[in-house]
């Protein structure tokens, strides 16, 4: 018999890119490679909360791709679909105010996200 229960691993997100995922305009969320992210796959569900709230927001892994660091994803997945509010400028400084140089260096991870309804 096979286990067919779906994982759904819960995220904290902050409430201005919460609003954009939402709202389905936010396709990709940028993470560090920490270990338990490492074996994140397409398929799965990833449930959004705010911290400190009751909000949530589910989505369904479409892809997760692997870069050096926050710029190469950038400039890989397209600043638009990782923000579409921000500049690419603004993104990496944004990115990296919550990501330090040590949290980076461990690889970043674009995740590509489609809203599920809920």
């Amino acid at each position: 018999m096979t286990n067919t229960t779906v994982r759904v691993r819960e995220l904290n997100l902050y409430r201005q890119y919460f609003d954009l995922v939402a709202a389905g305009t936010k396709t990709i969320e940028v993470r560090v490679k920490y270990p338990h992210l490492a074996d994140l796959a397409a398929g799965e569900t990833i449930r959004f909360r705010i911290k400190g709230t009751d909000e949530t927001c589910d989505v369904k892994v479409k892809r997760v791709t692997e870069y050096s660091d926050f710029e190469a994803l950038l400039d890989g997945e397209g600043p638009a679909n990782v923000n579409p509010t921000a500049t690419r400028e603004q993104q990496l400084t944004n990115i990296r105010a919550i990501y330090p140089p040590e949290k980076e260096a461990l690889g970043a991870l674009a995740i590509e996200i489609a809203r599920t309804s809920r």
